[in-house]
């Protein structure tokens, strides 16, 4: 048996069992091989983030600012910065993001889509927004049209009707850091009554006709940006402006646009 002979005292003897080695370097070269996995992760994280700008720069430049099919294109320099800023990849589903920044809408789950970055940046334009402003957005989606209106003005109220698409934007919107987005679940024909009035309302969803109780919700001078239309086929992209009362307004016809329709089974006022 081991003995520690320096322990004997009188006769007497305790084991001391020996000390195990020391590995001076063992601990620095776990903290540097972290530390290279962190860097490593960081610039990853980097070139993706990158890669993204990149993606979002040509997604503006090509389709919305100049786009090659036609199309009136959007001139508004604070509309293109927020296109230029919101994630658009954060707000489609995972086995979509490799299409993000094309011009197409796609979809986001419940038979609902995500507009196509063109038409987003000019209803944004159309509705000609202040930083001051609070806004209504009818048909949150997935919420990209409301993170692109909260780039742009004081408050945005955004409605969905369809319940699990509009938890997943709120917590989508929240994780984003877009605070000055609030999200109700609901009908978005009736708008927001106790948040009214607006000073511009955006409708994402193809309405049979205008809601009135939205016009109630302008304040004079607002301005509606609303797709209306008998069926997906026939709709209009109309922007309305309100005077001084809900029945003293102009409406203009901007283009032939297709949307998801506008649920709820709403009928159609008498003229």
């Amino acid at each position: 048996m081991w003995r520690n002979r320096k322990a004997i005292r009188g006769g007497t003897a305790s084991a001391v069992p020996p000390q195990p080695e020391k590995r001076e370097g063992l601990q620095p070269l776990r903290l540097l091989a972290v530390a290279a996995l962190l860097a490593s992760a960081v610039s990853l994280w980097s070139q993706e983030d990158a890669a993204w700008k990149r993606a979002r720069e040509r997604m503006v430049e090509e389709t919305i600012a100049h786009p090659e099919d036609g199309r009136p294109p959007v001139r508004d320099a604070r509309v293109l910065a927020a296109l230029r800023a919101v994630p658009r990849h954060e707000f489609v589903p995972s086995f979509l993001r490799h299409l993000a920044y094309g011009d197409n809408p796609l979809l986001i789950g419940h038979g609902q889509t995500i507009s196509q970055p063109y038409i987003v940046a000019k209803m944004t334009e159309l509705a000609a927004l202040k930083a001051t402003d609070r806004v209504l957005e009818v048909g949150t989606g997935s919420g990209y049209q409301a993170a692109v209106l909260a780039a742009l003005v004081k408050e945005v109220c955004t409605i969905e009707i369809v319940a699990p698409l509009a938890e997943e934007a709120r917590e989508r919107l929240k994780r984003l850091g877009y605070a000055n987005v609030e999200v109700r679940v609901g009908d978005g024909y009736a708008g927001w009554p106790e948040k009214a009035p607006f000073d511009a309302i955006i409708v994402t969803a193809g309405a049979t006709h205008i809601p009135p109780p939205l016009v109630e919700q302008l304040k004079p001078g607002g301005r509606m940006v609303i797709p209306v239309g008998e069926g997906p086929y026939d709709q209009e992209l109309k922007v309305l402006r309100r005077g001084k009362t809900p029945k003293d307004i102009k409406v203009e016809s901007v283009m032939p646009v297709r949307f998801v329709p506008l649920t709820g089974g709403h009928e159609k006022p008498e003229p």
